[in-house]
C-alpha cells in the first residue's frame, strides 16, 4: 500500500472531532499535527468571538472547545492558556453569548477542573458571577458543581486557606444587585452547612446578615435556615411530589412486568432498583426533622441581631407570611439566649385577636419569647390582653380553650407574670360545659399547684399540695442550684429501708422477682443488687412509717453525703429513675414540675383544643351524602380494568373479534348441531337459575 493511500484512509478515519478525540487519546503523538490544526482553528475563532460574541458560528466553536478540553491532558504544555482564555471570555461576554455555547464553555471548564488543570478559586468565583445569567439550567449545573467541588476540597481534612478565599467572595455575593445571584449564593452556603462542610460561626453570621437583606427572597431563605426549614438547594424551585409519583409509577410498572413476563436477571435488577427508590421515598416522608438550634448558638451577637430583626419587622410592609417568620425567629432568639427585648411584647399584643389570621402561631411566638428573666410587668399586659380577647363569655369555646392553653404555656416559662386575681378568674372555667375549656382550665390549676400554689384558692390547691407543703417559689432572677445529684435522696432512703429489712411499698418491679413458693404469705420481698436475701419482709404501712420519719433536711444531708463519698454506677442511676417515677405516682409526695425546656420550640397546634365533631342534623347528613356521590360514577358492580397496567379479559377480547372468525369456534359449531331436546333442557336450566336469583 502506497503512502498516499495510507494518508487517504487516515483522513477518512478522522471525519469528525469526536473520532479525532478518540484517536488522540489512544495515540497522542501520532495525531499531533491534526491536533495543532484544530488548535489554530480554535484560536482564529476565539479572536472572532472576542470581536463579535453573538455571531452565528457558535456551534462550531463549542465543538472545538469541547474537543480541546477533552484532550487537554494529552497536550498540557500546548493548552496551558486554554482555561484562562475561557474564563476571560465568560467574564466579559457571558451576557451576549448563546445559551448553548455558554453552557458548553462551563462544561469544558468543569472538565478541566476535574482533571486538576485549573484552580478551584478562580473557577468558583467565575461561577458565582454566572449566577446572574437568566438561565435556570445553567444555574442548576453551576450550583451542583460548586457544592461537589467544595466538598471534594474538604474531603479528609478542611482546606482553610481555600475556604477563607471562597467565603470572602461568597459573602460579598450576598449583597449583589442581582436577586437571583444573591439567592443562589445563599443556597450554596446553606447546603454546605447542612452537609457539615462549612458549619463554623463565620458561615452562620454571614447568613445572619442575609436575614437583614432588602430582597424578600434572600431574607426568607435566610430566616428559614435559622428556623430549621433549611432544606434548600437545587430542588427549591420545584416540588418533589412529581418525582415521588414517578418513582411509585416506575415501581408499579416493573412489578407488573416482572409478574407477567418471563423472569430474567435484567427485569429482577430493575425491580430491585425501583424498590430501593420507593423505600428511599418512604423513609424521606416518614423522617421526623428535629429542630437543630446549633446555628442560633453560633451567633456572635444575638442581642444585637434580635434588635436589628425587630427594627426590620417594625418597619416591614412585606407579606404577612414573611412577617410571621421574622416574629418566629425573634422569639426563638429570645427564648434560646434568654434575651430582653421589651418592645417585642407590645408589638405582638396588637395581633392577639381571635379574628386575626394565624393567631395560634402568634400566641406560640409569645410563649417562645417568655422566660424567667423577663420582668413580670412586660408579660402581665400580654396575659390580660389574651384573657380579655379570648377568655370571655362572648368568645367561642374554641377561642377560650386556645387562650387558656396559651396562658398556661406562658406561665410555665415565666410564673411570676400571673397575678392572683387573674388566676382565680381563669380557674372558674374548670366547670365550663365545654370539655376542651374544662381541661384547659384544670391544666392551668395543676401547673400552679406545682409552681406557686399560694396564688390558688385554698379549695383549688388540692390535698396533695396541702400535705406536701414543700413548694419552693423562685423570685425574679433566682435560679435553682443543685447541691447534689437529683434523686440521690431517694437512693439513700431506699438503701436505709433495705438495710432495715423493709422495702418501699411502690417497688412493684422488685416484688415480681420474689418466688411465690418461698414466700407463701404474699408479703413484699426486696432483691438487692448483690443478691442477698433480706432478713425480714414488711408491710406497706411499716415502709410508709419509715419514710415519714425522714424529714426534708435529713434527706438532703444524706444525699449530699452520698454524692461526696460514693461514685454512682449505671445501676444506681437506673434505680434513681425508677424511684423518681414511683414517687411521682404517690399523691402525698408528688414531684414538683418545673418550667423546664425554656427556649424549646412550641408547636402552634399544641394550643388547639381537641374538639369533637359537631353532631349533624338530617339535612346536613343528606348534603354530605350527595357531595360524596359526585364524580363517583354509576352505582353498581365495577366493570372494566381494575389495574391500568393489566390486559383485557378473554370475554372483552371476544367482543372485538371479527364475526366471521367466531363462526369456526367449537362452541358456536356445537350450538348449530345441538338437538331440540338439548336446547329445551338448556332453556329449562336457565329458567330455574333465573327463578332462584329472583327468590
Amino acid at each position: 500500500m502506497s503512502k498516499r493511500t495510507r494518508l487517504a484512509d487516515r483522513n477518512r478515519a478522522v471525519g469528525t472531532l469526536a473520532q479525532l478525540q478518540n484517536l488522540v487519546k489512544r495515540d497522542p503523538g501520532a495525531y499531533r499535527d491534526e491536533f495543532m490544526c484544530q488548535l489554530r482553528h480554535y484560536r482564529a475563532n476565539l479572536d472572532i468571538f472576542r470581536l463579535h460574541p453573538t455571531q452565528q458560528a457558535a456551534h462550531e466553536f463549542g465543538e472545538l472547545v469541547s474537543f480541546l478540553s477533552a484532550v487537554a491532558p494529552c497536550f498540557p504544555s500546548d493548552l496551558v492558556e486554554l482555561p484562562q482564555e475561557l474564563i476571560d471570555l465568560l467574564t466579559h461576554h457571558h451576557a451576549q453569548l448563546d445559551p448553548d455555547l455558554r453552557q458548553t464553555l462551563c462544561r469544558a471548564l468543569i472538565l478541566l477542573r476535574n482533571r486538576d488543570l485549573l484552580s478551584s478559586t478562580s473557577l468558583l468565583q467565575l461561577f458565582f458571577q454566572l449566577f446572574r445569567c437568566p438561565d435556570k439550567a445553567l444555574r442548576e449545573m453551576l450550583y451542583s458543581h460548586i457544592v461537589s467541588d467544595i466538598r471534594r476540597i474538604n474531603t479528609g481534612h478542611k482546606n482553610n486557606a481555600v475556604n477563607k478565599k471562597l467565603q470572602s467572595f461568597m459573602f460579598s455575593m450576598l449583597s449583589d444587585e442581582s436577586p437571583i445571584a444573591a439567592k443562589k449564593s445563599l443556597d450554596v452556603m446553606v447546603e454546605l452547612y447542612n452537609r457539615q462542610i462549612w458549619n463554623d460561626a463565620r458561615t452562620v453570621n454571614a447568613i445572619a446578615v442575609a436575614c437583614l437583606s432588602a430582597l424578600p427572597k434572600v431574607c426568607c431563605a435566610a430566616v428559614k435556615f435559622f428556623l430549621g426549614d433549611n432544606k434548600v438547594g437545587m430542588g427549591d424551585e420545584g416540588s418533589d411530589d412529581d418525582d415521588d409519583d414517578e418513582i411509585a409509577d416506575a415501581y408499579r410498572q416493573q412489578l407488573h412486568a416482572n409478574t407477567r413476563n418471563k423472569k430474567t436477571g435484567a427485569r429482577k435488577r430493575k425491580l430491585e432498583k425501583a424498590l430501593r427508590g420507593l423505600s428511599r421515598r418512604e423513609r424521606k416522608r416518614g423522617r421526623n426533622e428535629a429542630f437543630d438550634s446549633t446555628a442560633l448558638h453560633l451567633l456572635n451577637d444575638p442581642q444585637g441581631f434580635a434588635e436589628k430583626l425587630f427594627k426590620k419587622l417594625s418597619a416591614s410592609k412585606e407579606r404577612f407570611e414573611l412577617r410571621l417568620m421574622l416574629m418566629n425567629l425573634i422569639s426563638r432568639l429570645i427564648g434560646v439566649h434568654q434575651l430582653v427585648l421589651f418592645n417585642f411584647y407590645p408589638f405582638l399584643q396588637r395581633y392577639l385577636q381571635p379574628r386575626q389570621q394565624d393567631v395560634t402561631r402568634v400566641l406560640a411566638y409569645v410563649a417562645q419569647a417568655s422566660h424567667s428573666l423577663v420582668p413580670s410587668e412586660n408579660l402581665e399586659s400580654v396575659l390580660l390582653a389574651i384573657a380579655n380577647n379570648f377568655v370571655s363569655e362572648r368568645s367561642s369555646p374554641e377561642a377560650i380553650a386556645v387562650g387558656l392553653n396559651a396562658i398556661r404555656e406562658i406561665c410555665s416559662r415565666c410564673p411570676l407574670a400571673m397575678t392572683e386575681t387573674l388566676l382565680q378568674d381563669l380557674v372558674q372555667y374548670k366547670s365550663f360545659k365545654s370539655k376542651s375549656v374544662m381541661m384547659a382550665a384544670r391544666s392551668l390549676i395543676q401547673l400552679f399547684r406545682d409552681l406557686n400554689p399560694t396564688l390558688l384558692h385554698k379549695r383549688d390547691r388540692g390535698k396533695q399540695v396541702a400535705e406536701s407543703g414543700d413548694a419552693d417559689i423562685l423570685e425574679y432572677g433566682e435560679q435553682p442550684v443543685a447541691e447534689f445529684v437529683p434523686g440521690t435522696e431517694l437512693l439513700s432512703m431506699y438503701e436505709d429501708v433495705t438495710a432495715a429489712g423493709t422495702v418501699l411499698p411502690e417497688q412493684d418491679t422488685l416484688a415480681e422477682a420474689s418466688d411465690d413458693d418461698d414466700n407463701p404469705s404474699g408479703d413484699w420481698v426486696d432483691v438487692p443488687q448483690d443478691g442477698r436475701q433480706p432478713a425480714v419482709a414488711s408491710t406497706p404501712a411499716d415502709s410508709e412509717a419509715i419514710v415519714d420519719e425522714l424529714s426534708v433536711q435529713a434527706r438532703t444531708a444524706r444525699a449530699r453525703e452520698l454524692g461526696v463519698t460514693r461514685t454512682l454506677t449505671d445501676e444506681d442511676f437506673a434505680r434513681i429513675r425508677q424511684l423518681q417515677v414511683e414517687r411521682a405516682l404517690q399523691p402525698a409526695t408528688r414531684l414538683k414540675r418545673t418550667a423546664e425546656g425554656e427556649g424549646d420550640k412550641l408547636d402552634p397546634t399544641a394550643l388547639m383544643p381537641d374538639m369533637k365533631k359537631k353532631k349533624q342534623n338530617k339535612e346536613e347528613r343528606l348534603q354530605s351524602v350527595m357531595e360524596g356521590r359526585k364524580d363517583r360514577g354509576k352505582y353498581g358492580a365495577q366493570k372494566g380494568k381494575q389495574n391500568e397496567y393489566s390486559s383485557t379479559t378473554n370475554k372483552e377480547k371476544a367482543r372485538h373479534k371479527n364475526p366471521m372468525m367466531l363462526r369456526h369456534k367449537p362452541s358456536i359449531k356445537a350450538k348449530a348441531k345441538m338437538s331440540i331436546r338439548d336446547r329445551q333442557m338448556r332453556q329449562s336450566s336457565r329458567r330455574k337459575k333465573r327463578k332462584g336469583q329472583l327468590m
